[in-house]
């Protein structure tokens, strides 16, 4: 369905609802509003496994209500990218509503009030539902956010919603967006920041660094394309006492070399000055314990986190990484001892089609406990399946590339031969693991 098509329905539902050419409100609880048909509406972008999604709009009354029906709206929607064709099917079209219920302005559940949230259905199948679009443009395929637009309508009154007064990104809006970095011939670097309350003493930090597809200059893209921001989350915050979270995003991606992209044969254009800009934040946030610094990444940020702790061994306390890019032939044996001492997880598939184990993290994991290496674990799954269950649970597979989807959900917990990695005499999560980790 293409816009003038979209419209047209939309129209046509109008028309469907009048005499003579007037609206005909019926009445409905205490929101028929026939003087303001043209409502406001704040959406709600969440990350999930497969990535972001728009899964709840939150609609603005005039007067108060107790009454919420999910049955009484359609929700339709529609994305667009100026210079892309999107297909037709992913353009445009109606959302389902599976739930509402009466909230604040900010999706808060209350049993009176204002606003009205809608929670719409999400799925990795539905690109309709997602506000990002991968695109490749100068033959670089990334993220790009769309113009997403939606227009709410209440059935049994005609009352519309189609003006977009806000959008509200949950954990996202916990970070600081702002981060700037300069280096080099006028360049620079952005990237978010997570900053614990009720900070005491001296805490760790944690740094996430984004796959291919994220890179840019706006870091919400980094925190949203990888699920990325769940490391600001309750459940996984309070594992190291509140921590500090860093991400900071390449202007272009990670494994960019002087001519091309590197696998680690050559160098990268990044490292240098993403090492600089990792140091200059931990000067300015003196709270942060330089024994508990944290770097891990996906595929493009395995590699970049790879890299720093081949030429920084002695800076990180840990490395967590997933979907490695660093090929092993272009590791040598002396880079392999220089590290062996620091802990490091690592995550991926059997069957993952872009960073082939057996090129990347199957020989360095084990040129690592062959030269004795202690503290190196790998949880090395056979697929990347849903472990919400909501789609399908083990039936349900993923891209296999996807393996960094058990790092953000803290569900790794298995080492390379299928027992789990135990600490203290206990079985516990890569978090868990990561929290223990300091340099001595």
């Amino acid at each position: 369905m293409n816009r003038i098509t979209y419209l047209f329905i939309v129209l046509a539902f109008f028309l469907s609802q009048t005499s003579f050419g007037g609206i005909a409100f019926s009445q409905f609880g205490d929101h028929s509003n026939p003087a303001n048909t043209q409502g406001d509406y704040r959406w709600v972008v969440e990350g999930f496994d497969w990535g972001p999604a728009v899964n709840k709009v939150i609609l603005s009354l005039a007067e108060n209500t107790k009454e919420a029906q999910a049955a009484h709206y359609q929700v339709y929607a529609n994305r667009f990218l100026d210079g892309v064709e999107i297909p037709a099917e992913n353009a445009s079209g109606m959302r389902s509503v599976v739930y509402a219920y009466i909230s604040d302005e900010k999706g808060n559940r209350l049993e009176e009030g204002k606003n009205i949230t809608l929670v719409l259905g999400v799925s990795p199948a539905m690109p309709l539902g997602s506000p990002f679009q991968y695109t490749r443009i100068n033959n670089r395929g990334r993220n790009y956010w769309v113009d997403y637009r939606l227009t709410i309508i209440h059935t049994k009154t005609g009352q519309v919603w189609n003006n977009p007064v806000g959008k509200i990104m949950p954990l996202v809006d916990d970070f600081d967006l702002t981060g700037k970095f300069s280096y080099g011939n006028n360049q620079y670097m952005s990237y978010a920041t997570y900053t614990p309350a009720n900070i005491k003493g001296k805490v760790p930090l944690i740094i996430w660094l984004h796959g291919g597809g994220e890179g840019g200059y706006d870091p919400t893209v980094a925190l949203l394309g990888n699920r990325a921001a769940n490391y600001a989350s309750p459940e996984i915050q309070i594992l190291f006492g509140g921590a500090y979270v860093l991400v900071p995003q390449a202007p272009t991606f990670w494994m960019q070399g002087p001519e091309g992209m590197t696998r680690g044969k050559d160098n990268d254009v990044y490292n240098e000055a993403l090492f600089a800009l990792v140091q200059e934040f931990v000067s300015k946030n003196p709270n942060i314990d330089p024994k508990r610094i944290y770097v891990g990444g996906c595929s493009n940020g395995g590699y970049m986190s790879l890299k720093l702790i081949l030429e920084h061994p002695d800076y990180f306390a840990a490395g967590y990484i997933s979907a490695l890019a660093y090929h092993n032939e272009f590791i040598t044996d002396a880079q392999i001892q220089k590290i062996k001492s620091v802990p490091m997880w690592f995550i991926h598939a059997k069957e993952d089609p872009t960073t082939i184990a057996d090129q990347t993290v199957v020989p360095l994991y084990h040129r690592l406990k062959a030269a004795g290496a202690k503290n190196a674990h790998f949880s090395f799954y056979d697929h990347v399946t849903d472990i919400t269950g909501f789609y399908g649970g083990d039936n349900y597979r993923y891209n296999a590339h996807w393996s960094w989807i058990y790092s953000h959900s803290n569900l790794a917990r298995t080492d390379f031969d299928g027992s789990p990695v135990m600490l203290n005499g206990r079985p516990v999560t890569i978090m868990e693991w990561l929290a223990a980790q300091r340099k001595k």
